[in-house]
């Protein structure tokens, strides 16, 4: 599954996204409520988990916001706020289960298998596109106008990050945490670099270009 994970404790959301990714789940993680709904909005995802106690927009009204403009996918709340009235209050929001901090990891494993069980009526996303330009999931196959565009493994994961919220605008900041995995900003060209490249295999020989800059922000695939 690909799921959000919403929790401004670093060392949470990090031990979070370890015990996931090693059960085989794609994790994203974002740190304030603002931002995190940006994403859950942007975003193609099967599972959100939300701490309770966030900056800038507090769990509960980020998963009301969410369920108020159409978002469907199930909703896991942490919080170490356990007793039945903080419980009732995550599922009045529109939460769909609530795990109380600490928490074992096969607990957290366990409760997102049946949320996952429970949302699966809708067939997972296994193909992004924008405009001419197609990427399969499970083949790993990128195609522009049909041609072929071989990919390194990062500039994969870079490209999809893109696609996955085109038309949005990505910061340098996003891609770090998201596609680097980096929490601070290593003061490097890498994405620079991994930009020109990966544009130069999208965009060089096509008449319409898909990879823009936004001068100041970051970049956009947009058709």
């Amino acid at each position: 599954m690909r799921i959000l994970v919403i929790e401004d404790d670093v060392e949470m959301a990090d031990f979070v996204q370890r015990v996931l990714n090693e059960v085989g789940h794609t994790v994203d993680t974002v740190h304030d409520g603002e931002s995190g709904l940006a994403l859950a909005r942007s975003m193609e995802i099967d599972l959100l988990i939300v701490d309770r106690m966030l900056p800038k927009k507090n769990g509960l009204d980020l998963v009301r916001e969410f369920r108020d403009s159409g978002g469907s996918a199930p909703a896991l709340f942490l919080s170490a706020l356990g007793d039945v009235d903080h419980r009732v209050e995550g599922l009045k929001a529109g939460g769909d289960d609530y795990l109380t901090k600490p928490f074992a990891p096969s607990e957290l494993v366990a409760r997102v298998d049946a949320l996952g069980r429970r949302g699966g009526s809708e067939a997972p996303v296994t193909t992004l596109k924008v405009g001419d330009l197609e990427m399969n999931l499970l083949s790993r196959m990128v195609t522009r106008d049909n041609e072929k565009i071989d990919l390194q493994p990062r500039e994969f994961r870079l490209l999809e990050f893109l696609m996955r919220n085109a038309g949005q605008v990505v910061t340098r900041t996003m891609l770090l945490e998201k596609v680097w995995d980096y929490h601070f900003d290593p003061q490097t060209n890498v994405i620079d670099v991994h930009i020109s490249r990966l544009r130069g295999k999208i965009d060089k020989d096509f008449d319409r270009p898909l990879l823009h800059t936004v001068r100041g922000a970051g970049y956009r695939l947009q058709a």
